[in-house]
């Protein structure tokens, strides 16, 4: 509520001047009256100029805890993107690590010669090397040249591989790539990715995998766990594998191609999965962005890791002389 303003005192009487004595005694001297009042108005003003002053005076006395804590709710600032040379550094260091780790990365499909690779890599569509691997030996016993396969009878030749999934669909791509090697190439796998590409079932991903094993030809191997592993990796955004391979090819030296292919491959299989990846045993785990998407406690991802990494037999059957792991066992082995 407002206060309210003293009452106006009253006026003392006049004494007429007949009556006036002339000695004033102090018992009979009328009290002094008081000033009037301030107006309303100016009672407002010292009103709002008291409220204003004491405002002030309670934002003056805020405690210092208050001041901070105010501070510390602004919110922070987004981390600033990587930069391309951060990006190149860490994408090559990831490399160097990966290399320590995978002295022995190799291509997991067993192969003597061009033609077994190509044939070998149409069959790993869709299944795993190791299955390839246990169904190769008794394909290539029976068509072990291009004429050979192209001159099959094609429900021999799909019993043959039916291990391998999809069989009457890659039976007949290994017909028509062994007639084009033997009708346009001389029954010779050409070493040019623009004459591979040309043969039924053969994509870039199957070209730069013949032509990097084979034939030595710098090549990015494009498949899903290469894929997955740089977009988790953050050195690409891209989805579609030719515009993958552009964008890694771009972050490093040709002649690393083939090699960071494998160990990427080998990483992918071993360590980095897709549904729970084992970060606590990962040996890049300090460059990864993505740490923390899988099991990071050391003993319980130590049991997520696989092949020769878990202590079990790898992909080969006859595997590379520097490989640590043991060969894996033939089709239909027991265990």
């Amino acid at each position: 509520m407002g206060e309210q303003a003293p009452a106006e005192p009253m006026k003392a009487a006049k004494v007429p001047k007949a009556a006036k004595p002339a000695t004033p005694t102090t018992s009979a001297e009328p009290a002094q009256p008081a000033k009037a009042a301030k107006s309303d108005k100016a009672a407002k003003s010292d009103k709002a100029a008291k409220s204003a002053s004491a405002a002030k005076s309670a934002s003056a006395a805020k405690p210092a805890k208050a001041v901070k804590e105010a501070k510390a709710a602004k919110p922070s600032k987004p981390p600033r993107p990587e930069s391309r040379t951060a990006l190149v550094r860490r994408a090559r260091r990831i490399n160097r690590e990966l290399a320590d780790v995978y002295p022995y990365a190799h291509p997991e499909l067993d192969f003597e010669n061009p033609f077994q690779l190509l044939v070998a890599t149409v069959l790993s569509a869709q299944t795993t090397d190791l299955r390839v691997n246990q169904t190769t030996p008794a394909l290539f016993a029976a068509y072990p040249t291009p004429e050979d396969m192209a001159a099959a009878d094609p429900e021999a030749l799909e019993q043959l591989i039916r291990p391998t999934g999809f069989f009457r669909a890659k039976a007949k791509s290994l017909l028509g790539l062994s007639a084009g090697l033997r009708d346009r190439f001389d029954g010779e796998v050409p070493g040019r990715l623009k004459d591979l590409v040309t043969l039924p079932g053969v994509g870039r991903k199957t070209a730069n995998v013949v032509l990097g094993n084979a034939f030595g030809v710098p090549g990015l191997t494009v498949d899903t766990h290469f894929g997955r592993l740089v977009r988790r990796w953050k050195w690409t955004e891209q989805e579609d594998p030719e515009k993958v391979e552009a964008e890694i090819a771009a972050l490093f030296p040709k002649s690393e191609w083939t090699m960071l292919s494998h160990r990427i491959i080998f990483h992918g299989r071993r360590v980095c999965h897709a549904r729970k990846p084992a970060c606590g045993a990962c040996p890049i785990a300090p460059l990864c962005p993505a740490y923390g998407e899988g099991e990071t406690d050391p003993d319980k991802a130590k049991k997520l890791l696989k092949y020769e990494m878990g202590g079990r037999p790898g992909q080969r059957l006859r595997p590379p002389a520097d490989y640590p792991g043991s060969p894996a066992a033939p089709l239909g082995a027991a265990g």
